[in-house]
């Protein structure tokens, strides 16, 4: 007696049919953005374990050791006080040059530190992206995280400085919060961005210092930023005030002094760096998500 034979439910079926037959996804398909925030979530513990790994590991050659979180600022604050506070006298005009000097610097120094790591966050981490399966943001993530904890040791002894030469303790002081949360989401935007550009330009990090050493100079970190009105065409000036940098520098200087010359009300500051920080925070994120199935690649 013939049987018949059984009919096979795939047959006919195209590669892609079956894949989704059988709920099957491309290994190095790019997820959803809504998916990719779910995953960065997921991994949060492994980021923070990382960040900390990192700064551990910056200062584990070093006889020292974390005393150098803080003995790093103090240290560039008085070269640059050496060389414009006195020999350049760019403190003429400006009360509390010290505490004003230490401001800016250290503020600067968050963003410039992220931007270095952030350059390499792909490109310096090859072996890991290529052992291990995790969303690749985490990397620059981890960087402004290492950082922001170096901020955090300086902001203490930025206190210290700022009560030292002279300027009282008030409620604003309260709103140095905000204003490194802001630069915060700021710098990890600009990271994730850098991020994948120095993935593609292994280059980049060559120019980074020179790119970073003028912007420093155009944020007003090194003497009063009147010095703009006075020695720029008035549309130079305004176009120097929406610099980001200096936005958060003056934030800043808002909160810990109370008569620092700034460019601009603490109302228009304080709008600049949110419109900052949701511009560059977003479109870096977004930037560096669709590039995320290149990452480790060839």
């Amino acid at each position: 007696m013939a049987t018949s034979a059984v009919a096979d439910p795939d047959s006919g079926l195209t590669g892609a049919q079956l894949a989704a037959r059988y709920g099957l996804t491309s290994a190095g398909a790019r997820p959803s953005l809504p998916s990719y925030v779910r995953q960065l979530w997921s991994y949060r513990h492994f980021i923070s374990a990382y960040a900390n790994a990192k700064l551990v590991a910056s200062f584990s050659n070093a006889r020292l050791g974390r005393l150098w979180q803080v003995l790093t600022p103090l240290t560039n604050a008085a070269v640059y006080y050496l060389i414009f506070g006195i020999i350049l006298n760019t403190q003429d005009g400006v009360s509390n040059f010290i505490a004003y000097l230490c401001t800016g610097l250290f503020v600067f120094t968050f963003t410039q530190a992220v931007v270095s790591g952030g350059v390499q966050a792909i490109s310096g981490n090859l072996g890991l992206i290529r052992a291990l399966h995790f969303p690749r943001a985490s990397l620059p993530i981890a960087v402004t995280l290492t950082q922001f904890q170096h901020l955090l040791a300086s902001i203490v002894v930025l206190a210290g400085i700022v009560l030292l030469d002279g300027e009282p303790l008030t409620i604003e002081w309260l709103l140095v919060i905000p204003a490194i949360v802001l630069q915060a989401i700021f710098n990890a935007g600009l990271a994730m961005a850098l991020a994948r550009l120095g993935s593609k330009a292994t280059d980049l990090k060559q120019v980074v210092p020179f790119v970073m050493r003028t912007w420093m100079y155009a944020s007003g970190v090194l003497y009063s930023v009147d010095n703009f009105e006075k020695h720029l065409p008035d549309w130079a000036a305004q176009l120097v005030q929406l610099n980001p940098l200096l936005v958060y520098i003056e934030l800043m200087r808002h909160a810990l002094m109370e008569s620092a010359p700034v460019t601009a009300p603490a109302t228009e500051s304080w709008l600049l760096g949110l419109g900052w920080a949701l511009l560059v925070g977003v479109v870096g994120f977004v930037y560096f998500w669709r590039g995320e199935k290149e990452y480790g690649r060839g």
